[in-house]
């Protein structure tokens, strides 16, 4: 039996006060910036219910303990997972693997870039069909989104996660597997207090 063509796996940590966004703290404090995760995750959600036309699966952690989540698991349209692995690369390439086991290609996505839309999205798929991987660069030197069919090891191990060199390094593994990739345009992500006035073109409030 074929699999499914797609789907799309966003990975968030439980928006609690204290443990998110910690680096918009100082402006916002602390219930600011959780209470703005939270109001991303929603966001991200909402439109890609409405524009992604695929399963979307939520891999949260430390766990999927929280009333804002549960509200959800009664969606048809997302389904909730709890994240697996060490670090960060750990945790999506468990993730990735699993849903390979079911579709033939999926896009991991973090909540942080508000800027990434259903037309990079759509990009993303159209040129999945043709190339072995999609790279969506962040401004910062990470990246914001990555579209894969297969799971090799050396995309997701030996990585800085969160240092300014993990776009450059995961093109590295790339081009030592011989992969012939796309990437999206640079976009910004939600990272720092000066990001946060880029969020008022987007129409998303801060209080």
């Amino acid at each position: 039996m074929t699999k499914p063509s797609r789907a799309v796996l966003i990975f968030s940590k439980l928006p609690e006060v204290g443990k998110v966004k910690t680096r918009l703290i100082p402006a916002l404090g602390a219930e600011g910036a959780a209470k703005l995760y939270r109001r991303l995750l929603v966001r991200q959600l909402e439109w890609l219910a409405a524009e992604a036309d695929c399963p979307i699966q939520l891999w949260l952690t430390p766990s999927m303990d929280h009333p804002l989540i549960q509200q959800w698991a009664s969606k048809p349209e997302l389904s909730l997972f709890l994240q697996q692995g060490e670090d960060l690369g750990e945790r999506m390439m468990f993730a990735a693997h699993t849903a390979l086991q079911s579709y033939q290609q999926v896009v991991l996505l973090g909540v942080d870039c508000p800027a990434l839309t259903a037309a990079h999205l759509q990009q993303t798929f159209s040129w999945l069909e043709s190339y072995d991987g999609v790279l969506g660069p962040a401004r910062d030197g990470g990246y914001v989104l990555l579209g894969l069919k297969s799971v090799p090891v050396s995309l997701f191990k030996g990585h800085s996660w969160g240092e300014a060199d993990v776009a450059e390094s995961t093109r590295e593994a790339m081009r030592q597997l011989g992969w012939r990739w796309r990437e999206l345009p640079l976009l910004w992500d939600l990272d720092r207090p000066e990001d946060l006035t880029k969020l008022e073109a987007l129409g998303i409030p801060l209080d």
